[in-house]
Parts: C-alpha cells; sequence; structure tokens
C-alpha cells in the first residue's frame, strides 16, 4: 500500500429541498386550502476517524464529496425526506485544515471512533402552507430550500505513535524498528532506505507500544535538503525520541548535534521531548572504542548513552526499559494531552 500523508479535496454539504405549492382537494369537503409541505433538510459532512487505516491514499482517488440534498416537500403537509449524511472515513491521527496561507486547524481527530459534524446540510424550504395567513388564505410562494456550505480543506496525516526514531540517514532505525517490532521496514547500504513513516509494535516486559521510523535527516533538512523536515510531523505527538548514532560515524558528537539543529529549526515541541541516546552498530567496534564513542556522546548530549546493535540485537532490552520508562504507564498510542483511555490498534504502514 502506498503511504501519502497529505491531501486536498473539496466536500459540500448538501441543500435543502425545496417546499411544496399545494391545495387540498376533496370530495364533499366545502374549503380546501394551502397543503405543501415543507423541504426536507440538506445532509451533513461528517468525518469519522477510524481504526485499520493509517494512509490518506483513498484521497489520491477520490477528491470531491457532496452529500445528498433534500428531498422535496409534498402536498397533505408532507416533509420531504432528508437527505443522506455523507461519512468521511480518515486515519486516526489526521487533522482537517483550511486552505488558507495560514493552514488553519480546523478538526483534530486523535481517537478511534471520533467523529464530528463538519459542514452542515440546507435547511429546508418552506412548503406554501406555511405562509398561510387570515389576510393571505391561498399563497402560492414557497422556498426554495437552504444551500448547503462548501470549502476546499488540506487533510494531514500525523501518525500516533509513543516512540519516534530520529538519528541521520544509515543510522540503523530501519534495523532496529525489524529487530524489536513485526515491521519490515526496508534495510539498505545507502542514504534515504526510508523514504517514508514506518509504525511498528513492540512487545516488551508484558506492555505494547508503538514505534515510528522517519526518514533520516541531513544537515538543512528544515531548508529542504535530503527529503526534507516533511516527515517530522509523524513525531510530533510522540512522547520520547530514540536518537540513534552510528559508532561508525566520524564525529559521533557532531552527528548528534546536526540532528537536533534539524529538531530545532522544525520547531513544534520536539527539542522539548524525553530523549533516549544510543549508539548503535556496536557490533563493529571493540569494547575500549565503544566506551570512548560513548562518553564523547555523552558528553555532547547530556544524557546517558546506551550502547546498542540492531543487527546482533546487542543491548535492545536495555533501550526499550529506557523507552518504558519514559513512556511511562500503559499507553495506547495517545498524545500527551490526551487522557490515555483509548487504545489504538496499528499495524505497520
Amino acid at each position: 500500500m502506498h503511504f501519502l500523508d497529505q491531501a486536498k479535496i473539496f466536500v459540500r454539504s448538501g441543500t435543502g429541498g425545496p417546499g411544496a405549492v399545494g391545495f387540498r382537494r376533496e370530495k364533499y369537503i366545502e374549503y380546501g386550502g394551502p397543503d405543501g409541505g415543507d423541504g426536507g433538510k440538506g445532509g451533513d459532512i461528517i468525518f469519522e476517524a477510524v481504526a485499520g487505516l493509517n494512509t490518506l491514499i483513498d484521497f489520491r482517488y477520490t477528491q470531491h464529496f457532496r452529500a445528498q440534498r433534500g428531498h422535496g416537500g409534498a402536498g397533505q403537509n408532507r416533509t420531504g425526506a432528508g437527505g443522506d449524511d455523507l461519512v468521511i472515513k480518515v486515519p486516526v491521527g489526521t487533522q482537517i485544515l483550511a486552505d488558507d496561507e495560514e493552514r488553519t486547524l480546523l478538526l483534530d481527530f486523535t481517537k478511534v471512533g471520533e467523529r464530528k459534524v463538519f459542514l452542515r446540510g440546507g435547511d429546508g424550504g418552506r412548503g406554501n402552507a406555511s405562509y398561510k395567513t387570515s389576510t393571505n388564505r391561498a399563497p402560492r410562494q414557497h422556498g426554495t430550500g437552504w444551500p448547503g456550505e462548501e470549502m476546499f480543506v488540506w487533510l494531514r496525516l500525523k501518525l500516533l505513535a509513543d516512540a519516534g526514531l530520529v538519528g541521520l540517514p544509515n543510522a540503523g532505525k530501519s534495523t532496529f524498528i525489524n529487530a524489536v517490532t513485526n515491521a519490515q521496514a526496508k534495510v539498505g547500504a545507502y542514504a534515504f532506505t526510508t523514504t517514508r513513516p514506518q509504525l511498528g509494535v513492540v512487545r516488551h516486559r508484558q506492555r505494547e507500544f508503538v514505534i515510528a521510523d522517519i526518514p533520516g535527516l541531513i544537515e538543512g533538512a528544515a531548508e529542504g535538503a535530503g527529503i526534507g523536515d516533511r516527515f517530522l510531523g509523524h513525531i510530533e505527538r510522540c512522547k520520547v525520541l530514540l536518537h540513534l548514532v552510528d559508532a561508525n560515524d566520524p564525529d559521533v558528537a557532531e552527528s548528534y548535534r546536526i540532528v537536533q539543529a534539524e529538531l530545532e529549526n522544525y520547531g513544534a515541541g520536539l527539542t522539548s521531548k524525553k530523549v533516549v541516546v544510543a549508539l548503535n552498530k556496536i557490533d563493529t567496534l571493540d569494547d575500549e572504542l565503544i566506551a570512548a564513542l560513548s562518553a564523547e556522546l555523552e558528553e555532547a548530549s547530556g544524557a546517558e548513552v546506551i550502547p546498542i546493535s540492531g543487527a546482533a540485537g546487542t543491548g535492545l532490552d536495555w533501550a526499550l526499559d529506557k523507552l518504558l520508562e519514559a513512556i511511562g504507564p500503559e499507553s495506547g498510542g495517545v498524545t500527551d494531552d490526551d487522557d490515555g483511555e483509548d487504545a489504538i490498534e496499528w499495524s505497520p504502514v
């Protein structure tokens, strides 16, 4: 399945149905009168967050959504049927943004089953029976129905995960997530092997949590270098970041600083999150060099450094213990502002 995390769509709620113009005609009834019923209400546009989706790919091929209009009224004071509401299903973590320069946030879905009316359908027009007065006993006017609402909006998906992986390209993030989860991320001996976010479920110490891997960052990513920083939005909701540094880099401290600088340039509070720092690929080094590089990286980061090897499986339990400690009590892939009551089940992209 292709991964798509942004899409622009057009939505329009239903127009109200027209009111009817009718007059009562019955045998043996001396006095008739207007009996045109009102039109039905137009359908609403509703967004609903559902489980089992983790991409906006469906919106690449279907970009226009229109709710049904209300049906017209009829004689004998019969009100027209309301138009059917149109429910647009989106993945959990989807934001609805206005199509303006500021990309104003309109809706944000963070829980499975969350359902919100976005555009309300127009009310039905009045039938001629409602225009009857003591001086206007045979009105022929009627309402045509109120128009629905319409607008272009952007959908932006920010995946929900408890922990996020960051680092330079080839830091071993894909190998790590493959080793600790059921994900099957692509691994290769070249930069930017990962071109789209990956999700995996970690099962450790009788706990489960979701971890997200994003494409590697390079210096200047905030200005668009490499793949850029567009995928950093997928770790904005994470409670902790696991920063992997390749032990084979010429300067591990500088590698750490480059990624941290890009996180700071991006903003969105990424540098204020809890961070677990790991020195990866230690299976290629001896103990003395591992200790020296760990000390150097610890001085640059100001945090405890965990030596690990995703390929050999060394130190993974230690790293996962630190992530669980940072995540805190039972979590279900929710944001820092959530109460954590609703667990969200995810499968890898």
